[in-house]
């Protein structure tokens, strides 16, 4: 029992790393920079946890960002939870507005990936990806024995269902909070950051999704971000993006005073139609 708790341990700590650094922190938004030997040793963790081609996986997320709880989003809840669980993963082919060569133009460029991606044919592409996925446990078996693969294979299956998991919670107002005031649905949900390894700060994630750092307050606990930062510290990772707390409030702060100039702007063009802008366009002053 020890050493299948030790290697499910390790296995999901590893997959799980490979989804978050990997994937998504890194192939997604490009939140830092390393050495090829480092993507791909990253990537494959999240690739043998049946997370499919890097291509199609950073392509619906792009996507997921650029269309934000919008019907044009790969997988909002406020469309259906059941298709924004699982249903998503069905599709046979890309949507009209989810294409590879506009989205991940920087990812196609890579010929392993192009690989994985089989074209941009999804079920061929998903079925590599299982065969990669078993086929590693096989050779796990083969020499190490059936306990240390069912192990690997049972984290691995645990690793799947987390972003699956993280795509619905994280996008339901009610189940969690918000540091920042996104327009989007995106919030903060403690034991998705748990389980997810830093991924359930979802609406810090959307406030900044150019940020290697997902845990913003001092309680939101990032591992991912951690193994970046040792990564970094190590030489491993050259450039490294990041946002702090403060940065993100000042910049909250800054757009809600913008949106209100805005609407005052707005206001006075309505109420003096006939007076020129630069008249009324300055700060309102107190009369008393």
């Amino acid at each position: 029992m020890a050493l299948f708790f030790g290697v499910f341990l390790l296995s999901y700590i590893w997959h799980a790393m490979g989804i978050t650094i990997g994937y998504h922190r890194l192939l997604s938004h490009r939140s830092f920079s390393c050495s090829k030997p480092v993507e791909y040793f990253w990537v494959l963790a999240g690739f043998l946890a049946f997370e499919g081609s890097p291509i199609w996986w950073s392509t619906i997320h792009r996507a997921h960002h650029h269309f934000v709880d919008t019907p044009k989003d790969p997988h909002s809840p406020r469309y259906g939870v059941k298709y924004a669980f699982t249903g998503w993963l069905q599709e046979k082919e890309y949507a009209p507005h989810v294409q590879p060569s506009v989205l991940s133009k920087d990812l196609l460029k890579d010929p392993i990936y192009r690989f994985l991606e089989q074209d941009g044919v999804l079920m061929r592409g998903h079925i590599l990806g299982f065969a990669c996925c078993f086929a590693f446990r096989a050779v796990i078996w083969y020499f190490f024995g059936w306990v240390p693969a069912l192990a690997s294979l049972l984290a691995g299956v645990a690793v799947l269902g987390i972003p699956l998991l993280l795509n619905v919670v994280c996008h339901i107002p009610k189940a969690g909070y918000k540091n920042y005031l996104e327009e989007d649905d995106s919030v903060n949900v403690w034991w998705v950051g748990i389980l997810a390894l830093g991924e359930g700060w979802h609406n810090n994630h959307h406030a900044a999704p150019g940020s290697a750092r997902s845990g913003m307050r001092f309680w939101e606990f990032d591992p991912s971000w951690l193994m970046i930062r040792a990564m970094k510290a190590v030489g491993l990772v050259q450039r490294l993006n990041y946002a702090t707390h403060e940065q993100l409030v000042a910049r909250m702060n800054e757009k809600a005073r913008e949106n209100a100039t805005r609407e005052l702007e707005k206001v006075a063009a309505n109420l003096l139609p006939d007076v020129p802008t630069w008249l009324h366009d300055r700060e309102p002053i107190s009369v008393r």
